[in-house]
């Protein structure tokens, strides 16, 4: 089977990419499970209800979230009542959302995601490690494809997390940064490995806010709103091939979409394949 996670969402030049892009995809690829990050996708910072459900009609199958994660207190309600969104499982068990899912591919194929947050460089929260292997344990025994979200700013907590998890789970990929890494590998125990997927979102910016905004606070001190930037979207992720019997990855590749390729998938997905 064949799944992948797509990097941060950033607004609504990510929204467009993943909507464009996803149904395509899913027919060239063959992907059997689409995960998607979106804590940044409703202007740059957080979710709202709308966007999730737009993001499902797009055929995503799982939301993961990060730090920005209640940034909007509206999306509280999908958090505790929707089974394809996930907060960080070391978040306080009293935080709206839940700290896992299982999922059913149209493959039968049960598959849990579980979302992190790190913690160097990053706002107070539990220890992710002490977290992860508390939720391996809720995990019914019957699922072997586990798919980990770890949000995180430095490299070195995610090769931590990735080295902690080592032949306990398919996939460690992370989050947060905006910037893939080329560190894509799969670790001795099986585990498919990268310390950061990259951005879903205009990439002619810092991050995916507009350049000039953020030179202006970088350089005056003068606060500004860091708005979305508009230009040269892509979409960025990560595909892992995995055998389900064993839950072990098989294969791991960095995915980039740009706009002209994202209207190639489109019009795929029009047509019927």
């Amino acid at each position: 089977m064949r799944l992948v996670l797509i990097g941060d969402v950033v607004g609504k030049p990510g929204r467009q990419m993943v909507t464009s892009s996803v149904p395509g995809l899913r027919i060239e690829e063959g992907l059997d499970l689409v995960a998607v990050n979106a804590e940044n996708a409703a202007g740059g910072s957080g979710l709202t209800p709308a966007i999730y459900h737009e993001l499902i009609a797009a055929r995503v199958d799982c939301i993961t979230m990060g730090d920005h994660i209640y940034r909007r207190r509206e999306i509280f309600p999908i958090l505790t009542g929707e089974s394809r969104i996930v907060r960080p499982a070391n978040y306080p068990p009293e935080a709206p959302g839940r700290p896992f899912t299982v999922l059913t591919t149209r493959g039968r194929e049960k598959v849990a995601v579980i979302s992190l947050l790190g913690r160097v460089f990053m706002s107070p929260v539990d220890c992710p490690f002490h977290a992860v292997d508390r939720v391996l344990g809720m995990i019914p025994g019957d699922v072997r494809v586990i798919l980990v979200d770890f949000h995180a700013e430095a490299t070195s907590d995610m090769q931590l997390m990735g080295r902690h998890l080592d032949g306990r789970v398919t996939a460690v990929l992370g989050t947060h940064t905006h910037v893939p890494t080329a560190d894509e590998q799969i670790l001795p125990g099986g585990t498919a490995f990268q310390c950061d997927v990259g951005m879903t979102g205009p990439h002619e910016s810092i991050l995916g806010r507009r350049i000039e905004r953020v030179l202006e606070t970088v350089r005056t001190f003068r606060p500004t709103h860091f708005e979305v930037a508009t230009d040269d979207p892509r979409l960025h992720g990560t595909i892992v091939d995995v055998d389900p019997a064993t839950g072990r990855a098989t294969g791991i590749r960095r995915l980039v979409v740009d706009a002209a390729r994202a209207a190639e998938l489109n019009e795929r997905a029009r047509s019927g394949g």
